[in-house]
């Protein structure tokens, strides 16, 4: 007897369970979930709404199942209250529909409390739905207390707000276009972004074929900023350190036509092909891609070799919160800690391959100071022979799109 497939909703169950084993990204599980249920492209998106829907509101789902169930509930019971709750107040799917979905579930003997609790969430709706409004940033947002203090400190208060509410919206998808590879007519689900040329917001079915010829490459357009601060130009010797899965690597060679002879490394060797294959398919196939380590001193072959060298280092990722959910509940004050220090000794070693009068770019994908402004000041207290010629920090909220800080360094 064949065995029944798991529905959208158990799958979101099933991946919010594996996900709470702390070992795999929200992402990642979706896409693996789905693919043994063998859901459909609609359910896939269901099930990606409610997972996501709950990573992003869990403190404040938490705070509403609290107020209508007392006494302690486990942790399966409590998901799938936390997948009913999110149906209800937060996709606005049908009550009816909701609630029985979602009671199926359960087991047997505890269908009835689902039902009983989900009904009174409904009866309460408006009561529920008013307080919100008036809970605790880090309840309200569903962030921890610690990541909103910091935030408001490093910011305040109400960019701090502004910033938590961004990251709880659904983010959107972009592609640049390659000018080395011209497209064949603009694709109907391109909209261009007027604050960047040659960027465009996906309104539709991602155009895959435009992406597999080289005419598209999927990127937020957050990254052109570091991109536009290295500013690199034909004939020059540039690297780019940390360059998997090949983004930046790919918008440098655009940038010059073509004409940078580019070196593009990455810390993990099985990275390599992907990356070459990346770069290859958007008509850079003459760059030299190798693995390195930037953690240790940099090679002798290549010191003071490069004109430019890119530097998007390894970070907490707090800038891109929005598009990957579960960051949030995986950072730690440590953890930035931590990063911080592997990214100074990175930057040390990475820039000594620069020749004299050679530019740096160092960029992350985090909104930190600790890993941002505070450490390229750092690094430029312990190197006099370095000057910081420009930075930029783009807050999400502010550019609409991924957070990110670019800082470009000068050598003498």
């Amino acid at each position: 007897m064949n065995k029944k497939k798991p529905s959208s909703r158990q799958t979101a169950l099933n991946c919010l369970l594996r996900w709470h084993e702390g070992h795999s990204f929200a992402e990642t599980l979706v896409d693996r979930e789905c693919s043994r249920a063998q859901l459909s492209t609609a359910d896939r998106h269901l099930v990606q709404a409610l997972v996501f829907g709950v990573l992003r509101n869990r403190t404040w789902l938490d705070h509403v199942i609290d107020s209508l169930r007392q006494g302690r509930l486990d942790l399966e019971m409590r998901l799938i209250l936390q997948l009913g709750l999110c149906q209800l107040f937060l996709l606005g799917m049908a009550d009816h529909a909701a609630v029985y979905e979602t009671v199926n579930l359960a087991p047997s003997r505890l269908r009835g409390l689902v039902n009983a609790i989900l009904r009174n969430a409904l009866r309460r709706e408006k009561a529920i739905l008013a307080e919100r409004e008036k809970l605790p940033l880090p309840v309200l947002y569903s962030t921890p207390a610690w990541l909103v203090e910091r935030w408001t400190q490093q910011t305040d208060r109400e960019t701090t707000r502004d910033l938590l509410r961004w990251n709880n919206t659904t983010p959107r998808l972009y592609v640049r276009a390659n000018p080395l590879i011209p497209m064949n007519g603009l694709p109907a689900a391109l909209t261009p972004l007027d604050r960047a040329p040659g960027w465009f917001s996906v309104e539709g079915p991602l155009p895959l074929e435009d992406i597999q010829a080289g005419s598209l490459y999927v990127a937020d357009p957050s990254t052109r900023y570091a991109i536009d601060l290295l500013a690199p130009r034909p004939g020059e010797e540039i690297l780019d350190a940390c360059a998997a899965p090949g983004g930046k690597a790919a918008a440098i060679i655009a940038a010059t036509g073509g004409k940078a002879h580019l070196t593009a490394t990455d810390l993990h060797e099985h990275r390599l092909p992907t990356l070459q294959e990346n770069l290859d398919r958007q008509g850079s196939s003459a760059v030299k891609t190798a693995q390195a380590d930037w953690s240790l001193p940099c090679p002798p072959e290549w010191e003071r070799h490069f004109d430019a060298v890119l530097l998007d280092v390894p970070c907490s990722n707090t800038g891109v919160i929005q598009r990957r959910v579960d960051v949030r509940w995986r950072v730690t004050p440590a953890e930035i800690r931590r990063l911080a220090a592997l990214q100074k000794t990175i930057l040390e070693n990475a820039s000594r391959a620069v020749k004299p009068g050679g530019r740096l770019v160092y960029s992350t994908c985090s909104i930190d100071a600790e890993e941002d402004g505070l450490l390229v000041r750092d690094f430029l207290r312990n190197h006099p022979e370095w000057t910081l010629k420009e930075e930029k920090l783009i807050l999400p909220h502010q550019e609409k799109s991924d957070g990110a800080y670019a800082a470009l360094l000068i050598c003498a």
